[in-house]
């Protein structure tokens, strides 16, 4: 009989012909949610420091006493961590022995077909307890776990709060994968740590007078509020999705790949500059979201690329813009576009059974230093090579966190100037000013793939010889600028939108050690920019060549299930500001021709 970690979920197959390649864009197996369990959890008041009310305390709560006993030898008087041990055990207690499954007919791993190195296997073995190696016997009993169970230990062990997981499982639905169950739970966190830039009683954008002359508070209906209106009345339908993510994703062509020959394409009249846009969000998107954008975008069809192909690691986009898509070059030298060629030291150390050449999606977390342990611990527990049910397990938590290979079954996550040069940035970019580690890969991880997007821009170096005007919306760390810097194309003037101070100081950290030679200002509030502050920066810096951005992907990216309410949700409406601010540089700058 074959072994049951390694058999296909027949209900995957529908999706075979689908390119996932990063974690945030690839679902993995379904798994059913679990609602009983919630149940069980009731939130600490406070932390108690002597063992025998830590073991009153979780007796109460219903578990056993010697069950909490060894809990709390296991971890000391950690309430979170003897929590999480004590549902572990318990569900590892209370499960059935035996759990019927189907059998493959060979003892060979059934995966889905997936053409990409970087993508997902579609199971995923689960996580198993934070303290010694592993075993055959270990693997034994998680067999044994019924689906609800296994998900819910496997979550725990992950290091979420048992009932963060509990409410995860019930607000995902039936279907949800483990993938989906994560991507809710950091996103969740990701919303809460930003509520504070909204008000509550008001979330939608509003346009803001900042002159306020005679006292006259002009309210102005921005685009969202229109949007609304008109799909109240259905004049947008976003149950028909008509743009579909191409495959391969190399858009209108890539410098590196023999691409389908690209006919052209032509421009609707009203999507004709001055001045040129470059519009960049999440690809994969709820549905019909790309149908609305390039219909806000002056149905200007998208341009999907995946930055795989410029890089060693996967960064799926998509991209509306009126540039010109002939006579594009990329950035010199070539970026280096395997792991081995951008991590040399790690060859070395490179199990033959590990056969990623690409890393998946750059995230804005990484994996733990109790996960690399565990790995080490799961490897070493064999002399040779390790089964495949173990090997399947640590590639897909390799795959799932981007770990790669430093020493002798030792794994570890991507330092943080590792992730500036995969993603095209100078080194140490984002380092200095009191930046924390954490802000530091939170910041790279919004960003933009600074050759992806150079390759598109390229084509603007002959258009402005003398060097461009910029008006950067949500800047992030500045990719556009890194970009068309890299170019060697002038910078005279950029107007930078960005709400974090973190990126702000990084920008501007950049643009003083690059001794740039134009004008740099900033604002944090993309909705400080009403029609009079446009017009007094127009006649300021005689107008804009680019009004370039990404706005939001906190209610799109397939990483957030808390709130993945495209572009109605608080953080993505913002869209709405990016083409109100366009359509008012394109009208103000009409009346100057």
């Amino acid at each position: 009989m074959a072994d049951p970690f390694l058999t296909k979920d027949p209900s995957l197959e529908d999706i075979d012909d689908i390119d996932w390649t990063s974690e945030d864009e690839r679902e993995i197996e379904d798994i059913p949610a679990v609602q009983a369990a919630a149940a069980k959890i009731e939130a600490s008041s406070s932390s108690v420091d002597p063992c025998s009310k830590l073991i009153q305390h979780f007796v109460g709560m219903g578990f056993s006493r010697e069950l909490v006993e060894k809990a709390i030898e296991q971890n000391g008087e950690d309430s979170e961590s003897i929590l999480e041990t004590l549902l572990t055990l318990s569900v590892l207690e209370t499960s059935p022995s035996e759990q019927p499954y189907s059998s493959c007919p060979q003892e060979e791993p059934c995966v889905n077909g997936y053409d990409s190195s970087s993508g997902y296997d579609e199971n995923i073995l689960d996580d198993f307890s934070d303290g010694g190696s592993w075993s055959d016997d270990d693997v034994e009993n998680m067999v044994s776990l019924s689906p609800k169970e296994r998900t819910l230990l496997s979550l725990t062990k992950m290091g979420y709060l048992a009932e963060e997981a509990s409410m995860a499982m019930e607000r995902c639905g039936p279907k949800a994968t483990i993938e989906e169950l994560t991507d809710f739970m950091c996103a969740a966190q990701m919303a809460r740590s930003e509520a504070t830039y909204w008000e509550e009683e008001d979330i939608k954008p509003k346009i803001k007078n900042l002159s306020g002359e005679n006292g006259k508070q002009k309210r102005k209906m921005c685009a969202y509020d229109m949007y609304r209106k008109k799909k109240q009345k259905g004049i947008f339908n976003e149950d028909v999705e008509t743009i579909r993510l191409p495959k391969p994703m190399v858009g209108f062509g890539v410098p590196t790949e023999i691409c389908p020959e690209f006919q052209g394409r032509t421009l609707p009249e009203q999507a004709i500059g001055p001045p040129y846009f470059y519009y960049e969000n999440v690809a994969l998107a709820p549905k019909g979201v790309w149908d609305t954008i390039s219909r806000f975008l002056y149905d200007v069809e998208p341009e999907f690329v995946d930055s795989k192909y410029f890089c060693a690691a996967a960064r799926k986009r998509g991209y509306i813009h009126n540039l010109p898509v002939e006579n594009r070059f990329p950035l010199l030298p070539i970026p280096p576009r395997t792991i081995h060629e951008a991590l040399p030291l790690t060859k070395k150390w490179w199990p033959s059974w590990d056969t990623r050449t690409k890393l998946n999606c750059l995230q804005t977390a990484i994996g733990s230093a109790r996960l690399s342990d565990r790995i080490r611990k799961a490897v070493e527990a064999y002399d040779g090579e390790p089964p495949l049910r173990v090997q399947k397990y640590v590639l897909d938590e390799c795959r799932k966190w981007n770990l790669v290979w430093v020493g002798r079954n030792k794994v570890a996550p991507l330092e943080p100037d590792e992730v500036e040069m995969l993603l095209g940035f100078p080194k140490n970019h984002t380092r200095g000013g009191g930046i924390s580690r954490t802000d530091r890969y939170k910041s790279l991880g919004n960003s933009f793939q600074v050759d992806t997007v150079a390759y598109h821009l390229s084509v603007l170096k002959d258009l402005f010889p003398n060097g461009m005007n910029v008006l950067s919306l949500f800047s992030g760390i500045g990719g556009a600028e890194v970009a068309l810097h890299r170019l060697g194309i002038r910078l005279k003037t950029v107007v930078s939108v960005e709400k974090s101070e973190v990126n702000r100081n990084i920008v501007r950290s950049w643009w003083e050690q690059t001794n740039q030679t134009g004008t740099l200002i900033d604002f944090d509030d993309v909705q400080q920019l009403n029609g009079d502050r446009i017009e007094q920066l127009i006649d300021s810096v005689g107008g804009f060549d680019l009004v370039i951005g990404g706005s939001p992907c906190n209610n799109l990216a397939g990483s957030n299930r808390v709130s993945r309410d495209g572009l109605e949700g608080k953080e993505s409406a913002l869209f709405y500001d990016y083409i109100r601010i366009l359509d008012l540089v394109k009208c103000i700058m009409s009346r100057y021709q």
